[in-house]
């Protein structure tokens, strides 16, 4: 098949990548010619492992090209994906579809052939309908169908998402457009992988209806988390006993500082917008929203009592910034409530994190950023864990302790426990539901 992907994105580029290494050809359009050259030299713009040998793979293999040309990608195109951003719209939290008309509006005058038109960007219900009417305006005599793909795509994990996945969600209005699709993830389907072939408006309800309800699970835990801090219990055996019931499952159930990244922050207000339109108030999407927010703000709390009541004068150190690990993503992370708010209490706050120096140089300014765990803990009067990346899961503690000035942890995603902390020489340590 060939596709024409619009957008290189992290959907866009995954999505693209992924194809090619189906055997399809892939033309991946995007309107910046410097990320394009990039692109075009094997280097990409974000960080995904195995992301990058696949890209290159891809392309020496010859399936895989990029090009700011929109027309030439998609006149010999079966399948033209629509895969650009959908921003929280300011000021209402509606989901910003300006990139998707557009690029429909633009696709609209290269169609050639019959062509399925594939909405991959997360879009509100009739989104893909309000497509078709563009497409239809802007060329009545296009032949096309138009098709919902919801990507559910973890960051950090996003291949291993894509090429074994738990479904594949396609919403259509006929038999032909199936049959397109069909093809596209034979390879998917013939390892026996679940294709869900729906109508439009299902296909777009179940991707906020999805991750509504793991930010749901998210909030859940992390207010039994508090609850847990105040009558003595532990919430990580809390998570086990009930992560065992089949019916809950053990997946998001781990406390922390709150969630964030692309997609919980803006889906769950996206779709809280879309129930309020429609006389539906999603009410349990709307508390999770306000104590996903809470919680973040609770743990700064967290950290002023460790310090004993201030940070003012106090060099803090921090152990990841990104909403999760294994990625370079920054959008909506607790570490863009909490870091801010102790350098806004005086704090001298030092950053070590992976991959997310480059976006966080922007998005914190004030800190002090450095190379590993032991130089950021260098003569600080705590330690703060935000984000579990697999290089802070076996720190020397003993070591840490020693270069502290005041031995005191924070613990956001309970990597380690109160009694290693003290054993290895830490005054005090603090977790988050224990």
């Amino acid at each position: 098949m060939k596709i024409a992907i619009i957008g290189t994105g992290y959907v866009g580029l995954v999505s693209g990548v992924c194809f090619s290494d189906f055997g399809h050809e892939v033309v991946c359009v995007d309107k910046d010619f410097t990320k394009i050259n990039s692109l075009k030299e094997g280097k990409i713009p974000i960080y995904e492992p195995g992301l990058e040998d696949l890209l290159a793979k891809n392309i020496e293999a010859g399936r895989l090209s990029f090009t700011c040309d929109l027309h030439e990608a998609v006149v010999r195109a079966d399948a033209v994906f629509i895969a650009v951003g959908t921003p929280t719209r300011r000021g209402d939290g509606h989901a910003d579809l300006s990139y998707v008309f557009a690029a429909a509006d633009e696709i609209a005058n290269a169609i050639g052939d019959y062509t399925v038109v594939v909405t991959k960007s997360t879009v509100p219900v009739g989104t893909n309908r309000q497509v078709q009417k563009i497409i239809y305006k802007a060329n009545p005599d296009a032949e096309f169908d138009v098709a919902s793909n919801p990507e559910f795509l973890r960051e950090g994990a996003a291949i291993d998402d894509f090429m074994r996945p738990d479904r594949v969600v396609v919403g259509v209005q006929n038999n032909r457009a199936a049959e397109v699709m069909a093809m596209i993830y034979r390879p998917l389907f013939l390892r026996d992988f679940p294709i869900v072939t729906t109508d439009l408006e299902s296909a777009e309800m179940i991707k906020y209806a999805a991750n509504a309800f793991l930010a749901t699970k998210v909030t859940f835990i992390n207010e039994i988390a508090a609850l847990c801090e105040r009558v003595g219990a532990d919430v990580k055996q809390v998570s086990k006993g009930i992560g065992l019931d089949k019916r809950i499952g053990n997946k998001f159930l781990h406390a922390g500082p709150g969630f964030g990244g692309s997609c919980f922050p803006k889906d769950t207000k996206a779709l809280a917008r879309i129930g309020q339109e429609h006389g539906i108030p999603m009410q349990i999407t709307e508390t999770v929203i306000t104590v996903n927010d809470e919680t973040k703000r609770r743990m700064i709390g967290k950290i002023i009592d460790l310090c004993e009541g201030s940070v003012n004068g106090k060099t803090i150190a921090v152990l990841g910034v990104t909403f999760k690990p294994n990625t370079d993503d920054m959008r909506d992370a607790p570490a863009l409530t909490i870091v801010p708010a102790l350098i806004g209490g005086g704090a001298r706050v030092r950053v070590v994190d992976p991959k997310g120096m480059l976006e966080g140089i922007t998005l914190l300014p004030g800190v002090d950023w450095v190379d590993d765990a032991y130089k950021a803990s260098e003569g600080a009067d705590a330690l703060v864990i935000l984000t579990e990346w697999n290089e802070f899961r076996a720190l020397d503690l003993k070591h840490l302790a020693k270069r502290m000035a005041k031995a005191r942890m924070a613990d956001l995603r309970n990597i380690y426990s109160s009694r290693d902390a003290r054993q290895a020489g830490f005054e005090a340590y603090i977790g988050v539901g224990r």
